[in-house]
């Protein structure tokens, strides 16, 4: 026989652990993707020796279900199954219902379905697929040994068991508890986790065994699984300042025909020829929350889903909703958010906090201005940064004439141009009256070096302030120097005293 080509990927293998006749893996792959991926298994034939393309190890079928899991296809993978094979038998109606609260725990999770079959069929126990961790209730019973063991055969590790509760509610008729069936026992599952190889262990899926009740198949009568999910929600890492004015974020995702993770595709692929699929009858996801007051939702997806208040439930309840694909080849759907409950601390606090920012960067940022200059002023009066060569650096204001440049300064001889050329313009010019050709020129200049003890490398500390003031007189007759007189004052200051 001729290796049939379908799709992108096909080989032939002989695989004693599968083998049979030749059977289509389930695709899987994102929304809108229909590139198939075929893998069939054929025997090899008598007589002839296999070819190189025949002789494929465990670990290489190993590496080839890995590249079909990860590439990007569609999925006919469903998550319900049946005890032994029923292609009649239909799911329809089916809704996934959420609620989501305030207070941190497990996510309340019902599972509303009614089996569809031929009049006459014998109703087999169903499975659930389940990915993610629950939480049972121990007053419905004690574990399923055999669901255990059936789990194990696998090659999975057991983390826990347990029972979920099962019941029917009657579509007509009273209401409250007279309309309501419960199952006894619940319904058994167990969680489990692939270990081995490169990636370590796996993220938790459950397996959950439906037992096979008439109410379930009944028209007049809907069945209801509860499933307290510890995997729905999962926090948003955030920094202290964000939970202070934002609160708590928290992710939630809940997804339908979804088998790409590690311990589910092997499981679906030991049950693929007992899939029980949708009917042709509404099926949603949806998630409610209450508190919708106090509710930010964001980031929804898919664009498809619907937002709104809950008409069936208090008018504080929002509801997204996503209406599920039930045809042939529908493809995995996800509906996920990001969403937080704030306080109405933290509601008036977005608001409040910048207007009192903006009235306080008027009427205080003056003051904090001075404040920020006076102590910056303390600070550099008491320590000082030395300069390159580790000598203290002084401080000049106006002008200082050295004493070399008071020596070049002729009475009779230097001029009054010849005086500000060496001395600088910056001086008081006097001037007699009645006029005359007498003036004079005046220059005024102060030192300050401080006296310091270092601290370390260049930075020391003041103890006090040499202040040098200097008063130069320069007397002009007919536009000559008559006169020089150089007053020079020194004085030391302590640390903290103006210096004036």
């Amino acid at each position: 026989m001729a290796p049939t080509h379908t799709g992108v990927l096909s080989t032939r293998v002989r695989l004693r652990d599968l083998g049979g006749p030749s059977r289509r893996l389930p695709s899987c792959g994102q929304r809108g993707v229909h590139a198939a991926r075929i893998l069939r298994f054929e025997p090899a034939p008598e007589g002839r020796p296999r070819s190189i393309g025949e002789r494929v190890t465990l670990r290489t079928i190993g590496l080839v279900l890995v590249a079909a899991l990860a590439a990007p296809a569609s999925a006919n993978a469903q998550l319900f199954f049946a005890a032994t094979a029923s292609p009649d038998l239909r799911i329809a109606p089916f809704n996934i219902r959420a609620t989501v609260t305030p207070t941190p725990g497990p996510v309340p999770i019902r599972l509303l379905f009614s089996i569809a079959a031929p009049p006459g069929t014998s109703m087999p126990d169903l499975f659930l697929l389940w990915p993610g961790k629950v939480k049972g209730d121990p007053s419905l019973g004690p574990r399923d040994p055999a669901l255990a063991e059936e789990v194990a055969a696998l090659r999975y590790s057991v983390v826990e068991e347990g029972r979920l509760t099962l019941r029917a509610r009657r579509l007509e008729g009273p209401g409250g508890a007279a309309g309501r069936e419960f199952f006894p026992g619940g319904a058994p599952y167990v969680t489990f986790i692939q270990t081995g190889g490169a990636l370590g262990p796996s993220g938790p899926a459950t397996w959950i065994r439906i037992p096979a009740w008439p109410r379930l198949s009944d028209t007049d009568w809907i069945g209801t699984l509860e499933i307290p999910s510890l995997s729905a929600v999962r926090p948003k890492p955030a920094t202290v300042v964000e939970r202070w004015f934002l609160g708590d974020q928290w992710f939630f995702a809940m997804t339908f025909h979804e088998v790409r993770g590690r311990p589910l595709f092997r499981m679906y692929l030991a049950h693929r020829d007992r899939v029980v699929k949708l009917g042709d009858a509404p099926a949603e996801m949806s998630v409610s929350f209450s508190e919708a007051s106090h509710l930010k939702l964001d980031n929804i997806v898919p664009a498809a889903a619907v937002r709104g208040f809950s008409g069936e439930s208090s008018e504080n309840t929002e509801t997204v909703s996503l209406y599920l694909d039930t045809s042939e080849n529908a493809v995995p759907q996800r509906l996920a958010m990001q969403y937080g409950y704030f306080s109405r601390t933290q509601a008036v606090a977005v608001v409040a906090i910048p207007v009192v920012l903006l009235l306080l960067g008027y009427s205080v940022g003056p003051l904090v201005g001075r404040a920020t200059l006076h102590v910056v002023q303390r600070l550099a009066r008491r320590f000082h940064v030395s300069g390159w060569n580790g000598e203290p650096r002084e401080r000049r204001i106006g002008v200082v004439l050295a004493p070399d440049v008071l020596a070049r300064i002729r009475p009779g001889t230097s001029t009054y141009d010849d005086v500000l050329k060496l001395c600088g313009p910056d001086a008081e010019v006097a001037e007699h009256f009645p006029s005359d050709d007498r003036r004079t020129l005046v220059y005024h200049g102060r030192r300050v070096r401080p006296q310091t003890r270092q601290l370390f490398g260049w930075l020391s500390t003041v103890r006090s302030f040499e202040v040098e003031r200097q008063e130069v007189t320069i007397e002009f007759e007919g536009g000559v120097v008559r006169d020089v007189k150089a007053i020079v004052r020194r004085s030391r200051l302590p640390v903290g005293e103006s210096i004036g």
